[in-house]
């Protein structure tokens, strides 16, 4: 009994470093495709790491019981979509509205060049609560 429970308090404390580590780390595109949950109107994950020049396929799933919206572009697109949301959009790349409780994909290419862009939904109040993400290039 005693074996069973040190192993478990093993394996708690493996798992528990595992997932502080990885924290501070930016997810990257794996085959070229990344999946956003959101979650408690927030994106997990919320910094993601991509090369100059590649095109991922973002798989976005709303797992709230609200609409949301994924809005990537440089700090311009974010101030436009902050200043006047559109209700809904028509999938743009890099722009697209989330339903509550559905997937959506989008499709992304990234400038040439080193630099951030940020992601975030701009429904009313969404992005001032915390709901944006950076995504480093390069």
């Amino acid at each position: 009994m005693k074996l069973r429970a040190a192993a478990a308090a093993v394996a708690l404390t493996l798992l528990v470093g595992a997932a502080a580590a990885s924290r501070g780390a930016a997810a990257r595109a794996n085959d070229g495709t990344v999946r956003i949950t959101i979650h408690y109107s927030k994106f997990e994950p919320a910094d993601l790491a991509v090369e100059p020049g590649e095109t991922v396929r973002f798989v976005i799933v709303n797992t709230d019981p609200i609409d949301h919206e994924f809005i990537l572009g440089d700090e311009e697109v974010q101030r436009v979509h902050e200043e006047g949301t559109e209700a809904h959009h028509a999938p743009r790349p890099g722009e697209v509205s989330v339903a509550a409780g559905k997937t959506v994909v989008t499709t992304f290419t990234f400038p040439e060049t080193s630099g951030e862009l940020m992601f975030g939904c701009h429904l009313p109040g969404h992005y001032d609560f915390g709901m944006r993400g950076v995504v480093s290039i390069g």
